[in-house]
């Protein structure tokens, strides 16, 4: 089977630090951890405008802000190395930034598992846009996309992918997971 993976809040659960480095651009002292997590797994620009967030400041502080973070506190989540090995190929489309991703891969001992990695630094349009996605496809042949967001998976539907969602029962999928220990069971090939 030929994956095609998001990354944050997907492979490697990152999302404690991406909300702790949105927090630190509102100023609302009211708005909770939850609030912020419930709208950045629709999508960042979403929680631009639901925060009142500019967006130049966000562009410039946001990925600096989760850079400084340290991979240690963005760990894989169980069972998703098992099905990182079981799969023929697996590759990654991301928002992060290219060296952000490879020192998260690094730190994990898991860069050897993906084939092809794209990221907000090869210049692509952002998901849902599925120019990445279809670029892969043509050169892989992904026969799966898993990712926790809507946005995620559109493209893979779009291009009449199989689609697995994450930790996210909300959104329009083929399988839904909430344990990649449940992969084997739920996702058939």
């Amino acid at each position: 089977m030929n994956i095609l993976w998001d990354f944050d809040g997907t492979i490697f659960d990152t999302y404690p630090t991406i909300v702790k480095a949105v927090k630190e651009l509102i100023e609302d002292p009211h708005i909770t951890e939850e609030d912020i997590l419930k709208q950045m797994k629709i999508s960042s620009e979403v929680a631009i405008k639901k925060f009142h967030i500019p967006k130049a400041l966000f562009d410039e502080k946001f990925h600096a802000l989760e850079q400084q973070l340290h991979p240690k506190d963005k760990p894989p989540f169980p069972y998703v190395e098992d099905v990182l090995k079981s799969a023929t190929t697996n590759v990654i489309v991301t928002h992060k930034a290219r060296q952000s991703a490879l020192d998260i891969l690094e730190y994990y001992g898991m860069s050897q598992y993906f084939s092809e990695i794209i990221t907000k630094d090869e210049g692509y349009k952002r998901k849902p846009d599925c120019g990445a996605y279809e670029y892969l496809h043509d050169k892989y042949k992904i026969d799966l996309v898993i990712g926790d967001r809507e946005l995620d998976l559109k493209p893979a539907r779009m291009l009449y992918i199989k689609t697995c969602s994450f930790q996210n029962e909300e959104i329009e999928a083929d399988y839904h997971l909430t344990t990649y220990e449940d992969f084997f069971r739920i996702v058939k090939n």
